[in-house]
């Protein structure tokens, strides 16, 4: 019996021998084409490369980083666009995006196949062997399109950071103003607890000689608490201040920011800023990457329509039976747009495009009535500003009067601290109705973008 491999006697002897299954030459050469190809794209391959985690917070000193003059708005604003690590953070959606982009203009790779199958028994005589290659036409039918969604998707990235580097500058800008002002009022502030503690003092002594009575103490008692714990809210509230500045500017929660004295705020006009409400839309980056976004969706949209199209891939292939007949020639596969007719996406793509639609016209709406109720808001405040500081000479003077009027004997002690503490609460609400002045410039500032990066630093334009 003839074991598996053997074939029986020759005709021509009686010698029995082997003949083991071999690959043909040309399936040898299949073989050897497939490992070329496989080794040319391998040099192609990106490497890994580990990015580790940084154990140790990215904090500053502040004073070795620092210039040792004192800092204008300006350079608050420069230093937090430079150094916020949110900020930083941002804009590594620079690279996403431009890798998205990247990625939308590489077309689908043809695919190879072949096949080799080892003769194991019949009547053939060498193996049987395929090999085919083909491409994805569809693919090219929505390139253009998906390529224009994908650059638009990528510039609305950099207007989205712009936006919030426009948010951050005009924190900064914020926290600043709001330093330098809290700075600018401590002094009125310590000088009314200063002379209410003395008076206290006087009065405490007086009690003590039996001189006074608790009637005669209680409103100087009275003023000195508010006048305390008004000083100690200034306190509390400009740490909290130096700490969120230094958060933005990278630094330690202890670092000592060197702030100017003086509030040097780009100057406003009222009437320009409200004829120029026509054209916000195109100095805003968050309107701008709302129009960006719309337009990426659009044609998205139009990848969904043209996606219709059915499924063609085109392509050629060889092949060789066990007999050695060779065939070859092209091959086409097609969808049959039967069931699936790409209306789902096309419906999704519609709904989106009309939502982005209402969220532009919304946050369009809400731009402009922000920058029109700032304004108003504005005028209102400087109008009540005139008025108290129109009163605030005759409240000095009638503090001044009633202090000597005190030493004199002239005047009690109620009237007195009555009149002084009226000199202070009118000097406070000035400060108030300033700062609150100030914090409304430093918000339209913000919304209309003034001394912060422009939209045309931005790639491309909106067509």
């Amino acid at each position: 019996m003839l074991g598996r491999g053997y074939v029986k006697l020759g005709a021509t002897g009686n010698r029995a021998f082997t003949q083991e299954p071999r690959l043909h030459r040309s399936s040898k050469t299949l073989c050897c084409a497939a490992l070329a190809i496989a080794f040319v794209a391998a040099p192609g391959c990106a490497p890994y490369t580990p990015l580790p985690l940084d154990r140790v917070p990215p904090l500053a000193p502040a004073l070795t980083v620092l210039p040792e003059t004192p800092l204008g708005l300006a350079q608050v604003t420069a230093l937090a666009l430079e150094r916020d690590p949110d900020v930083r953070a941002v804009r590594a959606r620079h690279g996403l995006a431009d890798a998205q982009l990247l990625q939308s203009g590489i077309l689908p790779n043809p695919m190879l196949n072949g096949a080799v199958l080892p003769l194991l028994s019949g009547i053939g005589t060498v193996p049987a062997w395929s090999i085919g290659i083909s491409q994805d036409i569809k693919a090219l039918v929505t390139y253009r399109a998906k390529r224009r969604a994908a650059e638009y998707a990528a510039r609305q990235v950099y207007a989205d950071v712009l936006w919030q580097e426009w948010q951050v500058a005009g924190q900064a800008r914020q926290l600043a103003v709001d330093l330098i002002a809290g700075e600018r009022s401590r002094p009125l502030l310590m000088e009314a607890f200063d002379l209410l503690q003395r008076r206290s003092t006087v009065l405490q002594q007086a009690l003590a000689a039996g001189n006074a009575t608790l009637v005669t103490a209680a409103p100087t008692q009275v003023a000195l608490q508010a006048a305390r714990a008004s000083v100690q809210a200034l306190d509390q509230r400009q740490l909290s201040l130096r700490h969120q500045l230094n958060a933005l500017l990278g630094l330690t929660p202890d670092a000592v920011v060197p702030l100017a004295t003086v509030i040097d705020l780009p100057p406003l006009d009222m009437t320009a800023i409200r004829a120029s409400l026509d054209t916000l839309a195109d100095r805003r980056p968050d309107l701008l990457a709302l129009r960006l976004g719309y337009a990426s969706q659009d044609a998205t949209l139009r990848v969904a329509i043209l996606s219709q199209f059915p499924d063609l891939v085109l392509g050629g292939a060889g092949s060789s039976d066990n007999s050695k007949v060779i065939n070859g020639g092209p091959n086409v596969t097609v969808g049959l747009p039967i069931f699936d007719r790409n209306q789902g996406n096309i419906a999704i793509a519609t709904a989106t495009r009309a939502q982005l639609h209402a969220e532009y016209a919304a946050r369009l709406a809400t731009a402009t009535g922000q920058v029109g109720a700032t304004l108003a808001e504005m005028e209102q405040l400087q109008a009540q500003l005139t008025v108290v500081r129109r009163d605030l000479p005759a409240a000095r003077l009638a503090a001044q009067r009633a202090a000597g009027a005190f030493g004199a004997s002239n005047l009690d002690e109620r009237s007195y601290v009555d009149l002084v503490t009226n000199r202070f609460a009118k000097e406070q609400e000035v400060m108030t109705m300033e700062r609150a002045l100030l914090d409304r410039q430093v918000a339209l500032l913000t919304l209309i973008g003034a001394g912060l990066p422009a939209v045309d630093t931005l790639p491309g334009a909106v067509k």
